[in-house]
């Protein structure tokens, strides 16, 4: 497990891309249990290891990730989650063969999560249900009809990055559910930045972790 930072309240892990942020009824592992097992070990601690889930990132997606190593750390990660002070930046890699997408923009939608389909849509405002996500963005690069953009996500939806941009017929490289291939490609969205107030101290902490250069990544990192 590749650990970008630990103190003896927070761990800031990469995680890899098709891991589960936490169990599932696949059974694989996913990296709440990897995080216990590496505290377990590396301090020779008997018995059950606490370490608080804060935010996920969805399995096929590669990033950064915080993790609480104890219940008040917890607490205070998850209200400034809530109150929007934790940071998340994004890279993507999208298509624009019609130039669609501005130098920079924001996205401001409706959505709406089917739960049967474990997917999300752009709706109305008033359907019943419907939340509110927005998100802003800028291209840094671009490569015949690919882009590369970095994007600041101010709301938490499901899939809400992947829909939005695909709302726009602007979908990520890769997405097989919103998008459109290339089959068998992984997609390509990466959570490359964070930053937030720690729990304990005054400290504003942020962290980056580039893609490493596989894929369609090596086109642009």
């Amino acid at each position: 497990m590749n650990v970008i930072y630990e103190d003896n309240h927070i761990l800031v892990v990469e995680k890899p891309c098709n891991v589960a942020s936490q169990g599932d009824e696949t059974g694989d592992k996913d990296m709440l249990t990897m995080c216990k097992e590496y505290i377990k070990e590396k301090y020779n601690k008997p018995g059950n290891v606490y370490v608080g889930l804060v935010h996920r990132l969805d399995r096929p997606v590669g990033g950064i990730m915080v993790f609480a190593k104890t219940s008040k750390a917890a607490s205070r990660l998850s209200e400034s989650v809530r109150s929007k002070d934790f940071k998340k930046t994004y890279l993507a890699v999208v298509y624009d063969k019609d130039n669609k997408l501005q130098d920079k923009g924001e996205f401001e939608d409706y959505m709406i999560k089917n739960e049967a389909l474990n997917k999300s849509m752009v709706c109305s405002k008033d359907k019943h249900g419907a939340k509110l996500a927005r998100l802003s963005y800028e291209v840094i690069g671009q490569k015949d009809d690919l882009k590369l953009v970095r994007i600041n996500l101010e709301t938490g939806r499901h899939h809400q990055i992947r829909v939005q941009f695909s709302s726009r017929e602007c979908p990520l490289y890769g997405d097989q559910k919103y998008g459109s291939g290339p089959k068998g490609e992984q997609i390509a969205l990466w959570a490359y930045k964070i930053s937030f107030k720690h729990p304990i101290k005054d400290d504003i902490m942020e962290f980056e972790d580039m893609p490493k250069p596989f894929g369609i990544w090596k086109d642009f990192i």
